[in-house]
């Protein structure tokens, strides 16, 4: 397993750690609240944004009963949703691996905007609005309602540390690059004098297009992981009323986001299927997990505690800023306006590839309505 690979399981158990610790966290909150139920009507009337109830005041936060919280229906909903993330990530490869499309084709170019509106509209749609959210509840106390910016803020340092990890990263391929090209001139020059003598080869030590697909593939899955514990734990917090709702409308979120992150394991063009299968499960298995945590918490605590709408808040925008800058740098720069074999294509071409990519964002912003 590669170092990179090894960096990414780490983080990505660092993930699940914060999950569970939040999960640790909201328990010892309720039993601190003694599971107030009085505010249980209170709590229903609270306001409603993107299918996802939220207090409107601090009576509001202590932990309440729901009679209407059906336990089969939610143990349920972990496998149903398992199964949308499953099928919409290895659709794509699946069927590139039984009909491979060729690069430059129509159906390449189409699913290449697929992943770009799909990304961009869970980063502008569902993620940053519903951290803002968080972020102006009153659960969470004083000390965090007189700046207006946490979002931006925690997206920005979500950037700045995703371009260092990646700039780091890419300089030690470089470095690598130059070093094999350095042992190669040595292998070269040991040549006899009978040789004849062959021109001197400027080896270039620019990083293989293949390490940019792979370090791009996993800042993606890194988002796209943080933003699935998130769904899943709003999906286990949400009351009877909003869950079928929510998890008809998660069910189309995780297929779409999948076969975006499909296609991007496509673009690697990987010989073995290991890594594309483990790329695939840490996604799909993400959110079924983040909702079996929430339907814990929901049973014996309080979600709404300070750390838990703190902790989901900034790990919301965290995630967009991964994934706004894996979709503007990574994917729109490199993929379409630096690509010159798209700038080749016909116009009827280009015309079909952006109107798929402007509906497709519509649809999926559509989506941010329920999910």
């Amino acid at each position: 397993m590669t170092t990179l690979a090894k960096r990414s399981l780490s983080l990505l158990s660092f993930i699940y750690l914060v999950a569970f610790a939040l999960a640790q966290d909201v328990h010892d909150h309720g039993t601190e609240a003694g599971h107030d139920h009085t505010a249980e009507a209170a709590a229903e009337e609270g306001d409603s944004h993107a299918g996802h109830s939220h207090p409107d005041s601090a009576e509001e936060c202590v932990a309440s009963v729901d009679d209407d919280y059906n336990l089969g229906l939610r143990i349920g909903a972990i496998f149903i949703i398992m199964a949308a993330s499953l099928l919409g990530v290895f659709g794509p490869i699946l069927l590139h691996r039984l009909s491979p499309y060729a690069s430059g084709g129509f159906r390449y170019w189409f699913l290449t905007v697929c992943k770009f509106c799909v990304i961009l509209a869970v980063s502008f749609i569902h993620m940053i609005p519903e951290a803002s959210e968080r972020f102006e509840s009153p659960c969470i106390g004083d000390g965090w309602d007189g700046f207006e910016g946490f979002v931006g803020l925690f997206a920005l340092i979500a950037v700045f540390f995703i371009q260092l990890i990646e700039f780091c990263l890419l300089t030690r391929l470089h470095k690598k690059g130059h070093l094999d090209a350095q042992e190669a001139d040595t292998m070269g020059s040991g040549a006899t004098k009978g040789d004849i003598e062959q021109p001197q080869v400027n080896h270039s030590t620019t990083i293989e297009p293949s390490k940019f697909l792979d370090l791009s593939t996993i800042i993606l899955e890194i988002g796209l992981v943080v933003h699935s514990v998130i769904i899943g734990l709003t999906l286990g917090f949400a009351d009877g009323g909003e869950f079928r709702v929510l998890l008809i409308a998660l069910v189309f979120h995780q297929f779409f986001e999948g076969i975006a992150l499909g296609t991007r394991i496509n673009d690697n063009k990987y010989k073995s299927l290991l890594k594309p299968i483990l790329l695939g499960l840490g996604f799909a298995l993400t959110t079924p997990i983040g909702t079996a945590i929430g339907i814990g918490v929901n049973m014996s605590s309080n979600p709404y505690s300070a750390s838990s709408v703190l902790a989901q808040a900034i790990l919301d925008s965290l995630a967009a800023g991964i994934l706004l800058y894996n979709a503007f740098i990574s994917l729109i720069a490199n993929e379409i306006n630096n690509n010159t074999s798209f700038f080749h294509t016909s116009l009827i071409y280009k015309v079909v590839c952006f109107l798929s990519m402007y509906i497709g964002a519509g649809l999926m912003s559509l989506l941010g309505k329920w999910a």
